[in-house]
């Protein structure tokens, strides 16, 4: 009795330990399981809080209107059993992914499309097929018997759209041709006498029924139907991606626009500012000396032109006319041609 008061007192003065031993584990966990057990009913159970303490509360999941409908004392937009609630609608597509675990683009391409339409996405399908056998029988020729058979079903779907648009652009058609009768014979699940007159089976005669060409149309047929889905976009295929280089990057590099007329405040650069900085004053002008010698010719020849034109109007005065014209004109245009050469090149 001593000893155990001893460890009791020992055990009163040492901390609280820290980590349990496998024993008080197990035990901790068995209580954790039960008290989930016995509480799991009452804690899976939501209720809406009693009338009269409902203020500052807002049902917002389905759980909180518990059997019942909205609660007319809270002033929000209630939505009991979702009725009442828009439905939300989107147009985006679920992700999908191949047998690779690859995402399946292509569903993009394929979206209202029918289900058997081929669509072409994928890089392997610009690929040529590898034939394995020669003599597959996906790969053989029809037979003429399969040709027939087709070409028959071709012309008989052509000739039936052919004949609806010509019976509907006529003005009074004829009455359609009725297909042949169809006899039905049926046995009863009644049996007897007091049923179906004693007969044990019957035959029924079905025939088609007469339409009157002349009858307007029941249905209103000018209801505009939504333009259908269109072909899916080609297949865009990109080069597999490369990172650019610096010498690609300087190449691309696109300077400023630098304006002669305006700087950067976008102020009007002033004239003479303008050609002081284009550096045109600093040029020196260079003459060819071609035009010395030209300048040379045509002024002797002017010379020789006004010496010569006296003794030229005196000596063909009374002999030729046209001849005097001629040569004085000749001697103005060589006039005007130095003025413009000379005045040319001296602003040039």
């Amino acid at each position: 009795m001593t000893t155990r008061k001893a460890e009791m007192s020992l055990i009163s003065f040492l901390p609280v330990p820290t980590q349990l031993s496998q024993d008080q584990l197990e035990a901790e966990e068995a209580a954790k399981a039960q008290r989930s057990q016995s509480t799991a009913l009452v804690v899976m159970r939501r209720e809406p809080p009693p009338y009269g303490s409902r203020k500052g509360w807002v049902p917002r999941t389905t759980e909180d209107f518990g059997d019942g409908g909205a609660f007319p004392e809270v002033h929000v937009a209630q939505y009991p059993l979702e009725m009442g609630r828009k439905k939300k609608t989107s147009n985006a597509l679920a992700l999908q992914v191949d047998a690779e675990g690859k995402v399946k683009y292509d569903a993009i391409a394929r979206q209202g499309q029918g289900k058997d339409k081929v669509i072409f996405s994928k890089y392997t399908d610009l690929l040529p097929k590898e034939v394995l056998q020669d003599d597959a029988p996906e790969l053989q020729r029809p037979d003429g018997e399969a040709v027939e058979e087709l070409a028959e079903k071709t012309r008989a779907a052509l000739e039936k759209q052919v004949s609806q648009k010509i019976a509907a652009a006529m003005p009074v058609r004829a009455a359609d041709k009725q297909a042949p009768a169809q006899y039905i014979r049926y046995t009863p699940s009644q049996q007897g006498v007091a049923f179906n007159s004693g007969a044990k089976q019957r035959v029924i005669r079905m025939v088609e029924m007469q339409k009157d060409p002349m009858e307007p149309p029941r249905f209103k047929i000018n209801k505009k139907i939504p333009r259908g889905p269109p072909s899916p976009p080609a297949p865009v295929m990109h080069s597999p991606s490369r990172k650019m280089t610096v010498k690609e990057q300087q190449e691309w590099k696109i300077p400023p626009c630098i304006s002669n007329w305006k700087n950067a405040k976008g102020y009007t650069i002033p004239l003479d500012k303008r050609l002081a900085a284009d550096g045109r004053g600093l040029q020196t002008v260079h003459i060819n000396e071609n035009f010395a010698k030209l300048a040379e010719a045509l002024y002797i020849a002017d010379r020789k032109v006004c010496c010569y034109t006296p003794f030229l109007l005196f000596s063909v005065r009374k002999e030729n006319k046209p001849l005097i014209l001629f040569k004085h004109s000749l001697s103005v245009t060589t006039f005007w041609i130095f003025l413009f050469l000379d005045r040319f090149f001296l602003y040039c």
